[in-house]
């Protein structure tokens, strides 16, 4: 995780007033984890005392995204709990015969194409996500010579998008062609899982696509690279979860049933 990187002390001296776009803060850039292995001369300690750096606000945003999908963990651990306790109930009828009533959902082979399509979505979010850290494009942006990490994060982003639009479209065929099959939410225990399950991810996905349309209106408009990269850097660790999440959900359906 690249974390937001700072120029040396000498070159902060001469440009901390006149190249920080009115902000008063240094280029959003830290070499510890550039790439080069050197980090004695970040001089993170001499911001003033009280005042949040770049740093901290992204260390702040992404142990909030991590909180979150913390909960969202823990909703799914119940239904995924509540999955296998009622595949291995049952009851005994009037003649004392033990019944479970479980029956194995098949489940639609476009599931497999949707699992494709979001582990590509997955990795062209990071993409944008790493194109946002590169250190010689960051700095040309923070002074103002280009926005080459915003117009390349842009693009990474657009194509997530696209491709997560894609697989909820996917994931309604799939449930279309249940309801061809007569198997529907209530038809038995499983299929009411399946669609609990997918429809449940379905809607934290597409919360994932509301916030990379949000990360793309502020590429565009926010003035600070900084507020840029924490932007794009929230939505794509909460994208590779719901990517993540999906895997596991899909074995579940697939394999557990």
């Amino acid at each position: 995780m690249p974390p937001i990187v700072t120029p040396p002390e000498i070159e902060r001296r001469h440009k901390v007033h006149e190249s920080d776009n009115g902000s008063g803060r240094r280029p959003p850039t830290d070499k510890r984890t550039g790439g080069n292995g050197e980090g004695d001369s970040d001089n993170w300690n001499d911001r003033p005392q009280g005042r949040r750096g770049p740093r901290e606000r992204l260390s702040q945003v992404r142990m909030g995204v991590f909180f979150g999908l913390f909960a969202v963990l823990m909703f799914f651990i119940a239904i995924v709990s509540a999955f296998f306790v009622t595949r291995a109930s049952g009851h005994f009828d009037a003649y004392s015969k033990y019944v479970n009533e479980w029956l194995p959902t098949t489940i639609p082979s476009i599931l497999w194409l949707n699992t494709a399509v979001l582990i590509l979505s997955s990795a062209s979010a990071e993409m944008a996500r790493r194109s946002m850290f590169r250190e010689e494009d960051v700095m040309d942006e923070w002074i103002g010579l280009s926005r080459r990490t915003s117009q390349r994060a842009t693009a990474w982003l657009t194509l997530t998008l696209a491709l997560g639009a894609l697989f909820l479209a996917g994931q309604w065929v799939a449930w279309d062609q249940l309801a061809a099959q007569h198997v529907f939410f209530k038809s038995n225990p499983s299929s009411h899982f399946f669609y609990l399950i997918t429809v449940a991810h379905a809607v934290h996905l597409f919360v994932g696509v509301g916030a990379l349309i949000a990360a793309l209106i502020g590429l565009r408009r926010s003035h600070q690279i900084a507020s840029r990269q924490i932007f794009v850097d929230a939505t794509v660790w909460y994208w590779h979860a719901m990517g993540l999440l999906w895997l596991f959900l899909f074995a579940l359906l697939e394999f557990g049933q």
